[in-house]
């Protein structure tokens, strides 16, 4: 007679010592599967909330009432603003202190723009070396970008004086005669221009600097090897290779080179600044933008489409720019 003993077998998942598994846990696997859904959707969407929210309130609303204004005989002083449609616009088309603006703006910005531009490569491209104190010199261009416009302006309208000011003392030493910085479009546009240039250069040359040291060595070490010298790396790796770089410098810096302000606003300072001197010499899109949109005119209808008609002149000159050193990029990589 043998004695047969049943033992239950115990759940896979307890242990020595436990009951069975409480049946609460397995009704919260869906819950969390739906709670980790959401937050993978959803989350990324909730971070970058407070930049759109930002630019909604601050930036695209401001942008499309300026055009609501600008269909508007929008007078700051009178009570009334009747609906215009594109007179405003119209108006501007044969206006010719609005034309000079322009010729003005575009011309401050191709003198200031591109040997800002191929003076911080070259910079870049020194600081890339193994130069000593670098890091000394890397602060050191900097410099002039963390410098007051204010201040910027004041010294270099110094300098660029016609009786007293160090650059005609430097021109007479060598017999060349005081020149009138003020008095003519392309001597302001030369004055205007060095003091961007100075004050920006070292800002793009951090940039082109930080884009170089990005590049994989490998690529310089072979071309050595194949017997190509400094020059030729640069123009055949080092230029390619910051292509990305350049047009995002290109972009900002033609943004920046199309709103000039402060600097011809006081390097005029004495001589109807706002005008940009007596003959309107150096007076850019934005200074007539305030011009009439504030003292004397008071026309916010008006100044409201010369603002876009500054922000359609900044797109189509951003694009061409972008399309050249697209284009550039191409040529000197055999095409894509």
């Amino acid at each position: 007679m043998s004695l047969r003993l049943e033992v239950d077998a115990p759940h896979p998942g307890a242990t020595a010592g436990s009951g069975p598994p409480p049946r609460h846990r397995h009704a919260d696997r869906p819950v969390r599967a739906r709670l980790n859904r959401f937050d993978l959707k959803v989350s990324p969407y909730l971070y970058i909330a407070p930049f759109f929210i930002l630019f909604a309130i601050f930036g695209a609303y401001p942008l499309g009432y300026t055009l609501w204004v600008s269909l508007h005989d929008w007078d700051l002083l009178a009570e009334d603003h009747p609906f215009v449609g594109l007179e405003n616009y119209q108006r501007l088309l044969g206006d010719p202190d609005f034309w000079n603006s322009v010729v003005n703006t575009l011309g401050i910005f191709v003198i200031s723009t591109v040997p800002q531009l191929l003076l911080a490569l070259w910079l870049a491209h020194l600081l890339n070396r193994g130069l000593r104190a670098r890091t000394l010199f890397r602060m050191g261009v900097l410099i002039p970008n963390i410098t007051s416009t204010a201040a910027v302006a004041i010294v270099f309208g110094q300098l660029f004086s016609r009786e007293f000011g160090m650059i005609n003392w430097l021109l007479d030493l060598v017999g060349v005669d005081g020149i009138d910085w003020k008095g003519s479009k392309l001597t302001a546009w030369i004055a205007v221009s060095t003091m961007v240039d100075w004050r920006w250069t070292g800002y793009n040359a951090l940039i082109f600097l930080a884009a170089m040291q990005a590049i994989p060595r490998d690529l310089y070490e072979a071309a050595a090897l194949d017997g190509a010298r400094q020059a030729r790396q640069f123009w055949s790796i080092t230029v390619p290779m910051l292509r990305p770089t350049i047009i995002f410098c290109v972009i900002v810096s033609t943004i920046g080179g199309l709103q000039l302000f402060t600097e011809p606003l006081l390097f005029n300072s004495g001589t109807n600044p706002i005008r940009g001197g007596p003959m309107r010499e150096s007076q850019t899109m934005t200074m007539y933008m305030f011009e009439n949109a504030f003292a004397p005119h008071f026309n916010f209808g008006y100044g409201s489409a010369i603002a876009w008609m500054l922000f359609a002149l900044i797109a189509i000159v951003a694009i061409i720019n972008v399309l050249v050193i697209r284009g550039l990029g191409k040529n000197q990589t055999g095409g894509e």
